[in-house]
């Protein structure tokens, strides 16, 4: 099965928390259908992303990574590799990459916990967003896409990131 297929599957299967959100997933179906190169950075009209919020839920934190482009507090994440099997392979790898976490990050299960469809400086981003459960004792290491990576309290994520950062620290404790 191709990472396309497999995003498809995983859009068709996904039950929507919300009238908005089940608006999304029946745009990003229509996105894939449409759109052969719609999991890739090429595609003109958008491509689907992927990201995981590292949560540590015993601690009561998140771990975000301040971007180095867009200069904003944000989850791990970004583009689909050839090398991705699944949509949640792509968000674990991007979540490991960023947050230096090598070892022991589990994505909550369930499949994704939100999307989120936004515009960057070079085009949309349709966002396929999951949970990953950061392991006890995880230690943090900052990557070339950062300019800093830290911990924040749950209740100081709406001081520092935007609200779609907010919405998905949420969900995952609703799902917790």
């Amino acid at each position: 099965m191709s990472l396309h297929e497999n995003a498809a599957r995983v859009l068709k299967e996904w039950p929507a928390p919300a009238p908005d959100q089940e608006q999304l997933r029946l745009a990003y179906l229509d996105h894939l259908a449409t759109h052969p190169d719609g999991m890739w950075k090429p595609c003109g009209d958008g491509h689907l992303t992927a990201s995981a919020l590292v949560i540590d839920p015993s601690r009561g934190r998140v771990l975000l990574t301040l971007h180095k482009k867009l200069r904003m507090w944000l989850q791990m994440g970004g583009h689909c590799e050839p090398g991705d099997a699944t949509l949640a392979d792509a968000a674990l790898r991007e979540a490991r990459e960023e947050s230096g976490i090598a070892q022991g990050l589990t994505l909550l299960p369930g499949g994704p916990v939100r999307l989120d469809r936004h515009h960057t400086p070079c085009a949309w981003h349709l966002d396929v967003q999951y949970a990953a459960l950061a392991p006890e004792g995880a230690t943090e290491a900052i990557s070339d896409e950062s300019l800093d990576l830290r911990w924040f309290p749950y209740d100081e994520v709406p001081d520092v990131a935007d609200e779609s950062v907010v919405r998905l620290m949420e969900r995952t404790r609703a799902l917790l």
